[in-house]
């Protein structure tokens, strides 16, 4: 790798001009991600890739001008100093519009230090002008994507696409993960109570309640993941619903099963029954924030089936 105090005026445009092409493939990307369930968003972010598309043809007029057509491949990851991706967000689907937003932020504030940095390095005048004009509009692309914004973008539109991102959210988070939460809390509770009551050993109750949420958390996961693959019903990929899925359900199952690490018996009980209500108002909370059901309606579906499922555990466990 060179140092970027290394580099020669003609290997500052080379990597000027490579990474408005990478920026260009990364908006562009962006927008075939967004386009199916955001089209406005991925016709602003069209319109960002079209301008790194010309900037990097004022950047190769000015590298012909200056050194001929023998263009240096040089690139970010050659030179000492830039700051990687951590990941190829743009490759990744289904996007999430903040993500994007943000992403698509430290890309233009890095692009601009880049001018600035190199137009300090630059002593042919007009090479660095231009890299400070280059500089100028980077720093302005907020307003260029906030006027965009304001143009594509309309009120009515920004609201339908929310929606659509708030329905998107559900469907690929909240409603696998509430299945999860609601399948672990509730299921593992009858062998769990039951293990308790018939052995009043803690440590065995224990390793009863692990291994009921462990191996839900297994099974579910499998369960969402095999269920469908998320192209028609818009529910994300397999292996992410599967996985918020399968967390849950063990979560769901490990939260009244690890106070039985507690020796006293009656001590770890009545601490796993208040973290069970907890997660019973949990879920109650979820429904009614995420689902619109009204919460006293959630809370009573929720507790009762939870109470039953314990006084049969309590049942089974006593005889």
């Amino acid at each position: 790798m060179k140092r970027f105090a290394d580099l020669s005026e003609q290997e500052i445009l080379a990597l000027a001009i490579s990474n408005e092409d990478e920026d260009s493939r990364i908006y562009r990307g962006f927008a075939e991600g967004l386009r199916e369930a955001f089209p406005a968003s991925a016709k602003v972010f069209d319109e960002m890739a079209d301008e790194e598309m010309r900037h990097r043809t004022m950047l190769i007029d000015m590298h012909r001008s200056r050194f001929g057509s023998y263009l240096p491949l040089i690139r970010r990851q050659d030179v000492k100093g830039f700051i990687p991706h951590p990941k190829p967000l743009w490759l990744s689907r289904p996007l999430g519009l903040d993500e994007v937003r943000k992403f698509a932020g430290r890309m233009e504030y890095e692009a601009e230090r880049f001018y600035r940095k190199a137009a300090e390095k630059a002593r042919d005048a007009d090479i660095r002008k231009l890299l400070l004009e280059l500089a100028e509009i980077e720093s302005g692309h907020e307003t260029l994507a906030q006027t965009l914004g304001e143009t594509i973008l309309t009120k009515d539109v920004r609201a339908k696409e929310d929606e659509t991102e708030q329905r998107m959210f559900v469907l690929q988070y909240v409603q696998p993960g509430l299945v999860g939460l609601m399948d672990g809390s509730v299921s593992t509770l009858a062998p769990l109570f039951a293990a308790a009551f018939a052995t009043h050993n803690t440590w065995e109750t224990f390793l009863v309640g692990l291994a009921a949420s462990v191996g839900a958390g297994i099974s579910m996961a499998f369960a969402e993941a095999l269920s469908d693959d998320g192209s028609l019903t818009g529910r994300g990929t397999p292996w992410i619903r599967g996985s918020v899925t399968g967390a849950m359900t063990a979560i769901g199952g490990l939260g009244h099963t690890l106070p039985y690490l507690i020796p006293d018996f009656w001590t770890a009980t009545v601490l796993a029954f208040a973290v069970v209500v907890i997660e019973l108002a949990a879920i109650s909370w979820i429904r009614h924030r995420y689902m619109d059901t009204p919460f006293l309606a959630a809370a009573f579906q929720v507790m009762v089936g939870g109470a039953l499922v314990f006084a049969a555990g309590i049942a089974i466990g006593s005889s």
